[in-house]
């Protein structure tokens, strides 16, 4: 069965949260937002600044943190700031992908290492959170290669998998198309997948700079819609108020 995330809902709307700006992630919430995906892959944005987003975040967005690559020790220290889940980029293989999710989990479904953070109330909330962290924990992996769409029927079948999301950009990159995220293979290659998780009952979700480019991926089911990048909403309105201010 599909999931129920956030307030029962099967589908959130969300943004990328790029800037070390907390007060960004209150003006994102307050917009009307679902979700947020706190950036570590493509941003500078440290631990520290993790966390004080996190904080920003706490009951107004659910949280998932794309951590910098496949790594237990990065998944690791992200988990334990308390995030909601996680996004691990470049997952291309059945054998990458459990490596993800067992990094993410404690014994006995993975090795998480089990220390006391943010995530267990500083110890107060250890046993809590321990108990609920497998269960609870969203382990999103990121489809965003050509290998990953040949291997995805085993990748979809790894135990531990609670979301897939599709990376149109370096899919298209993948395929020797860059940024041609319309193009008919490219796009071809994303309904395959898409059609997948939907015959699976797995929640999915896309990128897209604009709300247009989701538009038909919502009306295939998408559950985790992400559109534009915080610091490219504000330089695009500064560009346009500046453009207003110009004298003719």
């Amino acid at each position: 069965m599909k999931r129920d995330f956030k307030g029962g809902k099967r589908y959130l709307k969300g943004t990328i949260v790029s800037l070390p700006v907390p007060q960004s992630v209150e003006i994102i919430a307050a917009a009307g937002f679902d979700w947020i995906l706190i950036d570590m892959e493509h941003s500078g944005l440290a631990l520290s600044d993790v966390h004080s987003l996190l904080n920003a975040a706490a009951g107004r967005l659910l949280t998932i943190v794309r951590v910098p690559g496949n790594d237990e020790i990065w998944i690791k220290r992200v988990l334990d700031l308390g995030c909601d889940g996680i996004l691990v980029p470049m997952v291309n293989s059945a054998e990458a992908a459990r490596s993800a999710v067992t990094a993410a989990l404690y014994p006995p479904g993975g090795h998480r290492s089990v220390g006391v953070s943010r995530a267990h109330g500083y110890g107060p909330g250890f046993a809590e959170y321990i108990a609920r962290a497998n269960s609870e924990i969203i382990i999103m992996l990121q489809v965003e290669h050509a290998d990953a769409v040949a291997a995805f029927d085993d990748i979809a079948c790894v135990s531990g998998l609670g979301a897939v999301f599709i990376g149109p950009y370096d899919l298209s990159a993948s395929m020797g198309l860059p940024g041609q995220v319309t193009h008919e293979r490219v796009a071809g290659a994303i309904e395959l997948v898409r059609n997948k998780c939907n015959k699976a009952e797995i929640p999915w979700g896309i990128f897209s700079m604009n709300p247009a480019g989701l538009k038909e991926h919502i009306e295939a089911g998408c559950t985790f819609a992400l559109c534009g990048i915080d610091a490219f909403m504000l330089a695009a309105e500064a560009e346009r108020v500046s453009g207003m201010l110009n004298r003719n």
